[in-house]
């Protein structure tokens, strides 16, 4: 019999930790196609920001069948960005560096993706923002959703704007949607043509946490096992 083609997805899922036991939970769930982390994520997860340490959580990531994994680059100046984004990124090219999206982030974004770097452009908080990363040609651009609320402002128009923005201008840029809050933003910003969404296991959980479904499910095993005894 021949074999049908697996269609390609379009969307995509991010575990947003370096807690490995959050790995352990979730990603063999399959619905996610990566991981991604930063210094802050490391420091939650008591993990040092060192290039050993993020080859190791790398490695382990691909063995968990991730297909993708992002990790964001340090140092405060241009060239300790690119230094530690070329590092990162030869540990698999699966890997995309997080650049922060100050001038000299981008400067050094631009230095990485001329390089041939996978990049996504971080700290996301204005329209104008993402046009930076079309501009450079980034891979993705990921703003926070959550700090941008945080601010008194509606980060779900936002970041609609953003992905309207990215439309008008042609760009195949994506937007990584981070700092995702409530499990109700990824399906409303769904609406809105993003695509793409990075959260915590928190909010992994709340995509299961739905009572009617539980019921069904209790329902569904209750008359299985009825039949088996009749």
């Amino acid at each position: 019999m021949a074999e049908t083609a697996v269609p390609p997805v379009h969307l995509r899922l991010y575990l947003d930790t370096a807690d490995m036991a959050q790995w352990d939970a979730w990603l063999s769930a399959g619905i996610f196609y990566g991981v991604t982390s930063n210094p802050l994520l490391l420091e939650r997860a008591s993990l040092p920001c060192t290039h050993l340490q993020l080859e190791q959580l790398a490695h382990r990531a691909f063995e968990m069948g991730m297909q993708e994994v992002q990790l964001q680059t340090w140092g405060g100046t241009v060239e300790a960005w690119v230094a530690n984004g070329q590092q990162l990124a030869a540990i698999d090219p699966r890997i995309v560096v997080k650049v922060p999206v100050t001038q000299g982030g981008t400067a050094a974004a631009a230095q990485l993706i001329g390089q041939g770097v996978r990049v996504t452009l971080t700290g996301i908080y204005e329209v104008h923002q993402v046009l930076i990363g079309a501009a450079l040609g980034a891979e993705y651009v990921a703003p926070y959703l959550g700090r941008i609320n945080d601010f008194g402002r509606n980060g779900r128009e936002i970041l609609a704007a953003m992905q309207q923005a990215l439309n008008g201008v042609g760009s195949h840029t994506r937007i990584l949607a981070a700092s995702i809050r409530e499990v109700d933003d990824i399906a409303a910003l769904a609406t809105q043509g993003l695509d793409t969404f990075t959260f915590s296991a928190k909010i992994a959980a709340q995509l299961f946490d739905v009572a009617a479904t539980k019921l069904a499910t209790a329902d569904f095993e209750r008359a299985a096992s009825q039949s088996q005894e009749a």
